[in-house]
């Protein structure tokens, strides 16, 4: 690390350092909010920069004496959906630039408390319900690879500025993929936790969210390499009363028995799968085995159909609770774009609704059955290579190709099962190089095994972060 620039070090490898006092926290955060100031005007991921409190929480965190928190000094974002005392929650949407939060979201509060230093909070798209970041309040952000690929959605700005080195860490939410989709676009690694995990709450808010909202949406943390998550998604889970579902269990869970049993799938659900993403999980099926693991092809119960139940399910209460801000104050980008959401997925009506919600528990057992036999499930994210800005408005095929092709992505959501993210392949196709991530799913409750998977692809395929800065 001693040889890398400061933007490019880990956060492990920073707090480890500034925890000893070899490494000064106002060192760290002045790199990190440098290299915002020189790569951010290119990318826009970061829509407010908090230079200058994130220079003076530095200068304190040095000058005292207290202990020294876990995260002691790491640079990070936190994205626009989410409170943070004093700023705008304006989750993309202009009518709600000036709702400025009273306090801290838990995931906020967890992060400072653990000695983290917020330098600045990233782009969303409006409403936070795209694959895609691009609104009528900040515009679009880009991807670090280049023009030619979407940052993702809805963490875009999240997954570009810590690819780019701005921060260590990067905040994000996750309802149908926004954390993965960013990690996919952009080349950087994610877990998903599963349902219960990491306390919720905007206290902001003036009314509580759907149900099924609240048990698909979760938070979490975009990294550049898996020990990173490892590292800092214990201080995450941490419990707060404000959300009383959160489940307070350990990050590490019970050791399984040697080998663990991996389930590789590969069902294309009729979009077809790109030959490069073949070889994406080809490459990570490859790693795992080569680690130890037992790696077997068979595909796990009614993925087809547990995703389109919870497509259909989830729009059909956004359409009714949500739906109505959305065309009071959504752009017309977003009603077409939703539009073609309710058209692609008709949501469900009356009694109907409430049967397809209470099969999610129908689903669930199914794939628990599943994971009994099989811990992990290795996946495809995307089926194609990641499509370019502004896919999603271009009619059908669009969405077709943001939405349908990422199906293993929101079954993990609508069944509250963790799900990580990682790349195992780039390649140069339709423009220029493109990074390909693939999924790794899990028992519930069980992260750690995810990330312990992904730690060991890494040992084998090294992090995209890597190529993307030798490139640049």
């Amino acid at each position: 690390m001693d040889q890398l620039p400061l933007w490019q070090w880990t956060a492990s490898d920073i707090a480890m350092a500034t925890r000893r006092g070899s490494l000064g926290v106002l060192d760290v955060t002045e790199a990190a909010i440098a290299q915002m100031e020189a790569a951010n005007p290119a990318l826009n991921a970061v829509v407010e920069s908090l230079a200058d409190e994130a220079l003076a929480e530095a200068a304190a965190l040095d000058r005292s004496t207290a202990p020294k928190g876990p995260l002691h000094g790491v640079p990070v974002t936190i994205k626009i959906n989410v409170d943070q005392k004093g700023h705008a929650t304006s989750n993309g949407v202009v009518a709600f630039k000036d709702v400025i939060a009273p306090e801290d979201a838990p995931v906020v509060r967890h992060l400072k408390a653990a000695g983290a230093v917020v330098i600045g909070r990233t782009n969303t798209p409006e409403f936070s319900f795209r694959a895609d970041t691009d609104n009528p309040l900040y515009g679009r952000t880009h991807n670090p690879w280049g023009p030619h690929i979407s940052a993702g959605g809805s963490s875009g700005g999240a997954g570009a500025a810590v690819m780019a080195g701005i921060g260590a860490l990067a905040h994000g939410n996750d309802i149908g993929g926004s954390l993965r989709f960013p990690a996919s676009a952009n080349g950087a690694v994610t877990v998903k936790p599963g349902l219960g995990r990491v306390p919720a709450f905007n206290p902001s808010q003036t009314a509580e969210r759907g149900l099924l909202a609240q048990l698909m949406s979760v938070q979490g943390l975009i990294a550049r390499n898996a020990s990173d998550l490892h590292f800092s998604m214990p201080i995450l889970i941490a419990p707060d009363p404000r959300d009383p579902f959160h489940v307070p269990m350990p990050w590490r869970g019970t050791p399984l028995a040697s080998p663990i049993r991996v389930a590789v799938a590969r069902d294309d659900f009729g979009f077809g799968m790109h030959p490069v993403m073949a070889t994406a999980l080809d490459n990570a099926a490859s790693a795992l085995s080569d680690a130890g693991y037992a790696v077997e092809e068979i595909e796990p119960p009614l993925t087809q159909e547990t995703g389109e139940v919870g497509y259909r399910t989830l729009l059909s209460e956004v359409r009714e609770l949500l739906g109505p801000d959305i065309r009071k104050f959504g752009s017309s980008e977003i009603n077409t774009i939703f539009d073609e959401y309710y058209s692609q997925f008709p949501p469900y009506e009356g009694t109907e609704f409430l049967r397809m919600l209470a099969k999610r528990t129908y689903y669930a057992r199914q794939w628990a059955l599943f994971l009994d036999d099989y811990p992990l499930v290795l996946t495809p994210f995307l089926l194609k290579p990641f499509f370019s800005p502004g896919r999603d408005v271009e009619g059908p095929e669009g969405v077709r190709d943001a939405l349908g092709c990422s199906h293993w992505s929101f079954i993990m959501n609508f069944l509250g099962l963790p799900a990580g993210n990682l790349p195992t392949h780039i390649a140069e196709i339709d423009g220029g190089p493109r990074p390909f991530g693939v999924q790794i799913a899990g028992r519930r409750w069980r992260e750690d095994l995810i990330v312990d998977a992904m730690q060991a692809v890494e040992a084998r395929i090294p992090p995209a972060c890597t190529t993307l800065w030798a490139r640049n």
